[in-house]
Order: C-alpha cells, then sequence, then structure tokens
C-alpha cells in the first residue's frame, strides 16, 4: 500500500543523507571486476534498431543518420531490413539494393567503416527479413512439417520474390544453417571489417505447428522408444507424445541452429545476439548457447525479461540486452489506423517506466525500437514504434533520457547478479498445454511453451529470485550449504509446478540427497508417453526427507530484500558493493499494452525495505518522487548511499 510522507519535500530528505560522488560506471567496473566484454561499444550507451526500408540510399545521408544518432548519445546501430509495405506510398522499387548485391555491400561497408570512424557500434541482422531465410535456401533445406513439404516462406524480405519461392530456413538441420551462413558470408564479412559486431537473430517467427526435419524421425525413436510417425496426423489429441516432440524438438533446435550459430559467428569475428524467444526450446537453455541472450518488451511484458536474464547469471554471461519500446501503447500495422494515434507523440516518462520495468527484472543494456531510414528530402514514413528520429515527439529530451540509460544500465552490468532462491521454470506444464485461451493473446502470442505469462510466485520476490531448468540442474552441485550454477549460489530450490520432467527429478533427488534445501509446492505429475516407472517411488523418498519441506515458512532462508509491496528490483554485487535498483512501484503494473500517459504520479510514493548483503542489514526508506526509480548501494559493512540516477522527463499527459 502506498504511504504518505509526512515531508513530501523528497530534496531536502535527500539532503540530509550523505550522498556518493558520482563514479562513472567503467570506471567502477575496471577497479572492481577487470577488463569488461566488450560486446556493444561505448560503454552501456543504448544502440537503436535502424531500419533499412527504402531509398535512396545515398552516403550522405547514411553519414547524417549515425552522427545524429550519436549526438543524441546512441552508442551504436543495428541495420535490419524489411520489404517496405509499411510506407504507404507510391515506391519506386529501384531505390533498393539487389540484396548482398554490389551496392548494397558498398552502402553497408560504408555504414559500418563511418560507425567505427566516429566511434559507433554496428550490428547487423543477419538475412534480409525474419525468420532466416531467402533465395539461398532450397526445399531441402526450408523449414518442414510432418508432411515433408516446406512449411513456410517469406512474406516481407528485401529480396526479389518474384525469382523463385523464399523459404524460412530449417532450424532443425545444422547442415541447412551452415549452407545458408556459407552463402551470405561472402557480403557480410566486408561489412564485418573493424570493431566486432553482432550478428542477429529476431525473435523466432516460425511456424512451429508440426515443425520438423526428416532427419528426425529415426532420432526421436531412438530416443523414446516408438515411432512418432503413429501419431503425427493426430498429435494434439495425445498430449503426452505432444510434450515428448516438444521436448525433443527443445533440444535438437538448441544443437542444430543456436550453437552453431554462435560458432558461425566466431568464426567470422563476430558475436551473437539473440532473441530466442518464440522458438519452442527450453528457453534458459536456447539463451545460454548465444553471446548476447536479448529480451523484448512490450510486446513481452517485462518480467519476461528474468528468463533471458536468469540464463545469462547462470552461465556467466555479463549482457542481457532489449529490443525495447515496441509498440508501447499498442500493435502498429497499416490494418489497424487506430494504433497511429500517438506517432510521434509518444512520452518519455512512460518509455523510462517501461526501461525501468525490463532493468528491474535483469536487462542491463537497452535496444531501441526504432529508427527508420529516411533520405534527404523523402516524405516517406514508417512508423516503427517508438519512432526515433529528429522527426519524434520527445527528440528534445532523447540525449538525456540516453545518458539515464547509459548510466543506470552501466552500473547494473557490473559484478555478478544477486539471488538466493533459485526457481524452477515450468516449462513441463506450457509444453503440456496447447494454445492460449483468446483472452490471453497478444499480437504473436498463441502457445503457452512462449512463456510469456511466466512470472515467480509472489512470496519468492523477496529473494530476487531467478529461473532454473532441468539442463542447469545437470550442470549445478551442493557446496557448503548452497546450490552452485556458474558464478551464482541459492540457499534452496523451489518447485511449483504440475508437471515434472523425469530427468529433473533424477537431479533434483541428487542435490536434495547430498543435503539441498527444496521447496515442493505442490506433488508434481510425470509427463511423457512413457513414464519412468518409480517416478511417484523417488518422490515418496523425497518428501521423506528433512531438507524438503512444502512452504518457504518452514525454511529459515535470508531474503534479498525485505519489505512490504516492494515495487520490482534487480541486485548486482560487485567486490565491494551490492547494487539495488527499485523501479518506480507503477513499474509492477506495465503490461501490454500501456495506457497512453500510465507513468502519471500525483505525489511521492514510499517504501520502507532491509536490504541485505553478505553478513549487513541494513534499513532504508525508499521514497520515489513522481517518474523516479532509486539506485541504493550497501557496502559490506553496511554503509548505504543513494546513488544519484535522477532524471526527470516531462510530465505525462494522459489520454
Amino acid at each position: 500500500m502506498d504511504e504518505p510522507i509526512k515531508n513530501a519535500d523528497v530534496s531536502a530528505y535527500r539532503s540530509s543523507r550523505r550522498e556518493p560522488s558520482v563514479v562513472a560506471p567503467d570506471v567502477i567496473f575496471q577497479a572492481e571486476n577487470g577488463p569488461r566484454k566488450a560486446y556493444f561499444r561505448c560503454g552501456a550507451k543504448p544502440y537503436v534498431r535502424w531500419w533499412w526500408l527504402a531509398g535512396p540510399f545515398r552516403s550522405s545521408d547514411i553519414r547524417a543518420h549515425l552522427d545524429w544518432a550519436k549526438t543524441m548519445g546512441f552508442g551504436g546501430v543495428e541495420l535490419a531490413w524489411l520489404w517496405p509495405h509499411w510506407l504507404g506510398v507510391n515506391l519506386d522499387e529501384s531505390t533498393i539494393p539487389q540484396w548482398l548485391g554490389p551496392e548494397w555491400m558498398a552502402l553497408v561497408s560504408e555504414a559500418k567503416r563511418y560507425a567505427d570512424e566516429i566511434g559507433l557500434g554496428c550490428d547487423f541482422t543477419f538475412g534480409s527479413c525474419w525468420p532466416f531465410g531467402g533465395s539461398s535456401v532450397t526445399p531441402e533445406h526450408a523449414s518442414q512439417s510432418f508432411d515433408g513439404s516446406p512449411a513456410q516462406t517469406l512474406g516481407s524480405t528485401w529480396e526479389n520474390r518474384s525469382v523463385r519461392p523464399l523459404y524460412a530456413l530449417d532450424h532443425l538441420n545444422r547442415d541447412a544453417l551452415e549452407a545458408y551462413a556459407a552463402a551470405l558470408m561472402p557480403a557480410f564479412e566486408p561489412c564485418l571489417a573493424g570493431s566486432p559486431s553482432g550478428l542477429f537473430c529476431d525473435s523466432m517467427e516460425l511456424d512451429t505447428h508440426h515443425l520438423w526435419s526428416p532427419k528426425l524421425w529415426d532420432e526421436f525413436a531412438a530416443r523414446y522408444g516408438y515411432r512418432l510417425e503413429e501419431y503425427r496426423d493426430d498429435l494434439d489429441t495425445h498430449p503426452d507424445v505432444r510434450y515428448d516432440n516438444r521436448k525433443f524438438i527443445a533440444a535438437a533446435m538448441v544443437r542444430e541452429f543456436y550453437a552453431p550459430f554462435t560458432e558461425i559467428c566466431h568464426r567470422h569475428g563476430a558475436f551473437s545476439r539473440v532473441q530466442c524467444h518464440g522458438s519452442p526450446t527450453d528457453l534458459l537453455t536456447s539463451y545460454s548457447a548465444v553471446d548476447v541472450p536479448e529480451s523484448e518488451a512490450i510486446l513481452f511484458d517485462p518480467p519476461f525479461s528474468r528468463i533471458p536474464a536468469s540464463s545469462a547469471a547462470l552461465s556467466d554471461k555479463p549482457i542481457v540486452s532489449a529490443e525495447t519500446f515496441t509498440c508501447i501503447y499498442g500493435f502498429t500495422s497499416a490494418n489497424h489506423p487506430e494504433a497511429y494515434q500517438f506517432w510521434k507523440r509518444e512520452q518519455v516518462a512512460d518509455l523510462k517506466l517501461l526501461a525501468d520495468a525490463v532493468i528491474a527484472n535483469g536487462v542491463n543494456q537497452i535496444v531501441w525500437h526504432g529508427m527508420p531510414f529516411k533520405p534527404a528530402g523523402e516524405k516517406h514514413e514508417f512508423y516503427a514504434s517508438v519512432h526515433v528520429g529528429p522527426d519524434a515527439g520527445f527528440v528534445d529530451e532523447l540525449a538525456r533520457f540516453n545518458s539515464y540509460l547509459e548510466t543506470l544500465c552501466g552500473i547494473m552490468q557490473l559484478g555478478t547478479t544477486v539471488s538466493n532462491l533459485a526457481v524452477y521454470l515450468p516449462t513441463e506444464d506450457a509444453w503440456m498445454r496447447d494454445r492460449l485461451p483468446p483472452e490471453r493473446r497478444t499480437p504473436g502470442a498463441v502457445y503457452w511453451w512462449e512463456m510469456r505469462h511466466a512470472s515467480p510466485a509472489v512470496e519468492t520476490r523477496p529473494f530476487q529470485p531467478l529461473w532454473i531448468s532441468e539442463n542447469f540442474l545437470k550442470q549445478a552441485s551442493y557446496e557448503d550449504g548452497r546450490l552452485c550454477v556458474g558464478a551464482q549460489s541459492f540457499g534452496a530450490l523451489y518447485v511449483d509446478v504440475e508437471w515434472l520432467d523425469a530427468d529433473a527429478l533424477l537431479e533434483i533427488e541428487r542435490l536434495a540427497a547430498a543435503g539441498l534445501l527444496v521447496i515442493f509446492t505442490r506433488r508434481p505429475n510425470q509427463p511423457g508417453h512413457r513414464p519412468r516407472p518409480d517416478f511417484e517411488h523417488s518422490l515418496d523418498g523425497l518428501y521423506r526427507l528433512k531438507n524438503v519441506v512444502e512452504h518457504l515458512g518452514q525454511t529459515t532462508l535470508k531474503p534479498v530484500v525485505t519489505g512490504r509491496d516492494l515495487p520490482p528490483f534487480w541486485a548486482r554485487k560487485t567486490a565491494t558493493h551490492t547494487y539495488f535498483f527499485f523501479a518506480h512501484p507503477k513499474a509492477r503494473d506495465v503490461r501490454y499494452p500501456m495506457p497512453y500517459g500510465f507513468s502519471h504520479s500525483g505525489r511521492p510514493l514510499v517504501r520502507r525495505a532491509r536490504l541485505h548483503s553478505g553478513t549487513a542489514s541494513t534499513e532504508v526508506e525508499l521514497i520515489f518522487a513522481p517518474n523516479q526509480s532509486l539506485l541504493v548501494r550497501i557496502s559490506a559493512t553496511g554503509d548505504v548511499d543513494f546513488v544519484d540516477i535522477a532524471y526527470q522527463p516531462p510530465d505525462p499527459v494522459r489520454a
């Protein structure tokens, strides 16, 4: 519950406390943790997706866009290509260079070279749209369904679609990916010269119904002991078989696509930056297979970002990026003209609240969506919600807002994530279910396995829970009373699922037998067509252990933060301090679509919290001025500072 402040003069309250000197995040990181992996140039400055839609593309315009981006405080750009069917004008198609042709190579190489010259990063979408595919994909390397026919063609690619069908790539066949990369790399390699670039893979956006690859039939039979062909025509009436299929597909996609995509990037001096969501996989494992896991908001609500952030923490990856601000007020398309009502009227206070919400769920690098290429003198427009450019409605605030994001994300890239509770991600529950009910669907959301709904139980929030899965339990050990995975360690494992895979149960048995505290909030069922016969016996044995309980209240587990009605928060620990970022309390309710002016808050709000760092425990009063979030640091001895991250956007206006 919000509490009134007796003295609402927040600045006076702050002036009565000892304020730390402001130290550049890079300087702090160098002092405490050594050199940082430079995936993104310019520290933690935001990047922006740079939509190349239609030209004419001239060197002067390319330079002007990049100069403007640098002036506005961006650290880099991500080039993306899409057929400009949203421009709403009579387009001269001759302004679009031939995909991967000499003119395309010259223009893209010029963009990378000039970005290097002025100190900007430059990443590239590894394809002419999404999903991966195009003229280089032969029918045998195309995405397929059970019947063996190509399942999907590309609809928004820059390529000439009149030449032949442009197939989506078979993401379950490494040979197909290698052939695709071999076709693209001769054109991309010159563009990768200079500073390291990321090759980007957007959210999957494949037709996943009965997604398959012919080489998998025998492998499935060897793994599960029966032929999937017997069920392919009525798979959805056999949820246990469908579960086996989904688990099998999940492993195959990591092995055949995500891991080799990263290997391909490394062979060519690049790194992989990937949105693994949208793929029918164990998302935690998928995100761990790439260099930079990337989330998305607001088509994915902010709590979803805890999944890539958890994977990054468990696999020792320092950066979690997010495509941010996408369709903040609703999905936009030419078929939904009402969605244009806020075009170029986006409010920075709303954008800040969304950014704070994803940062409080583990993101520490913002990628704006997005900036359209607009040649000088041309009138065509593209609503790349949120619209970034000299004609953006918030352009007067953009540099200051980007400076805020840089400062906050820079600090949240320091050290390692703090957590004291591993929570089992209910992937099995999602795989056992099928389509979302209509009332739960948002643009692009169809299946439960997309995990857009996943959020840890309210009672776990004080422990800053991280999601964990079977794959990471296999890597885990029990040492000195803690569950250890990579650089992370937890006081307990929390399991609140309806379905639990037998392989995961084996790992929980192993760890519980060693002494791990396990909280089973309910007795799970076993999924799969041929269940393990001793599953129930194993559960009975677990429940007899004294270190296996049914409620968090039966434990003495130490929280990370305690307090009533806590706002979303994230904590990072360095050798000398723990940093606690508390988003404004309204961030808890940010969901798609955000109402225009939702960030409006008429008065300061207060929360009281106790922060725990090692053996130190300190009580603080958190006073949230309108549109403000807080960053608190606590030393090993319990000394507390409020770090100055104040940025005051213009007062939001409600629609």
